[in-house]
């Protein structure tokens, strides 16, 4: 084998591996686009704004995870994820209902039964988006469920 072809032949080979490795890492850092996520806005983990404090917002469905980073000032969660146009829904007098999160629907009515459960340090909690202060290093979570 000459020089040039045993050039050829490495550089193939670290070509290879360096095309496993990248699509090893998109493996793992993205969700399948299918059932409710071929919807979603985002499939893969992303950051968001410029604020002072930094919070972490989990979206599962489908058990499938993608989280984001908000770095915000808003004082609510609510005001924070409508900011960034990561949720919507109805008014109520309880707050936002949210039905959409992430682009990925969950109508009780129209779905079957399922909703967003909130959770905060992955417990859920009684209470909305509308109602959880935020602080720095906040661990929140909406879980599409039934």
């Amino acid at each position: 084998m000459t020089t040039k072809s045993k050039k050829k032949t490495a550089f193939s080979r670290t070509l290879a591996l360096a095309l496993s490795v990248l699509c090893l890492f998109f493996a793992v850092s993205c969700v399948k686009r299918t059932g409710a996520w071929e919807s979603a806005t985002y499939n893969t983990d992303k950051t968001f704004g410029e604020g002072s404090k930094a919070v972490t917002v989990s979206v599962t469905a489908e058990e499938q995870t993608v989280t984001f980073t908000l770095h915000t000032d808003a004082e609510t969660l609510e005001e924070a994820l409508v900011e960034i146009e990561l949720v919507e829904g109805d008014e109520s007098q309880y707050g936002l209902y949210i039905k959409f999160v992430n682009g990925i629907r969950a109508d009780y009515t129209l779905d079957g039964g399922y909703y967003w459960a909130l959770t905060k340090d992955g417990e859920r909690v009684d209470y909305g988006a509308g109602s959880a202060v935020l602080t720095d290093g906040d661990v929140y979570g909406l879980l599409r469920t039934k």
